[in-house]
């Protein structure tokens, strides 16, 4: 009708495929890191020392990927419903999570040097910021007076870690130990599914 805005609204979806194409996304990104790690050719023990930065990139990286598809699970278990802003949003996390591949065979072949350190940490940075830009969009979806909103609260343990990714990155150019450090520090306090949502 004339003289009438016309409102458009985003159409209400089911969770199921969301779940289930990022769940595929992960497993394959998984798949990649550990065809990363070549065998030596040699059969003594010794022949692994030269891997152990790879492997141990290797083990970080599956610890972080393990994170967040824990935490993906658990979180869209609270969820009722999705729309097309949180299909892109989730997009966007699971494209900064696929580079993950990428920046473990760097920083581990390079034995953590500080910018292969630092482009790590600028990985795990984006991929945090598109997690919690993903909580903000189901928010929106779901209203700021939902259960869901209620269950995420102010979000204090994501911002405390994205403050320390910031640090981590900054550390790689003077103390790549410290930056590693930093990167597990953030790994064990999400290694325990969220409480908010285990409840």
């Amino acid at each position: 009708m004339r003289g009438r805005a016309v409102v458009r609204h985003w159409p209400r979806m089911p969770k199921g495929r969301v779940e289930a194409f990022s769940d595929g996304v992960i497993a394959i990104i998984i798949t990649i890191m550990v065809l990363e790690l070549k065998a030596p050719h040699e059969e003594g023990l010794d022949a692994l020392k030269p891997l152990w930065p790879v492997f141990l990139s290797y083990v970080l990286s599956f610890i972080y990927i393990g994170i967040y598809w824990n935490n993906h699970h658990h979180m869209f278990h609270s969820v009722k419903h999705v729309k097309g802003s949180v299909l892109w949003a989730n997009l966007h996390l699971l494209f900064w999570l696929s580079l993950t591949p990428f920046t473990t065979a760097w920083m581990g072949e390079n034995h953590f040097a500080p910018v292969p350190v630092a482009v790590y940490g600028v990985g795990l940075f984006l991929s945090a910021i598109a997690y919690t830009i993903l909580v903000r969009t189901l928010i929106s979806a779901h209203g700021r007076d939902s259960e869901f909103a209620a269950r995420i609260g102010s979000d204090f343990k994501g911002y405390v870690s994205i403050a320390l990714y910031v640090a981590a990155i900054a550390l790689a150019f003077v103390s790549q130990k410290l930056a590693m450090v930093l990167f597990f520090v953030v790994a064990m306090i999400w290694l325990i599914p969220d409480r908010r949502f285990e409840k």
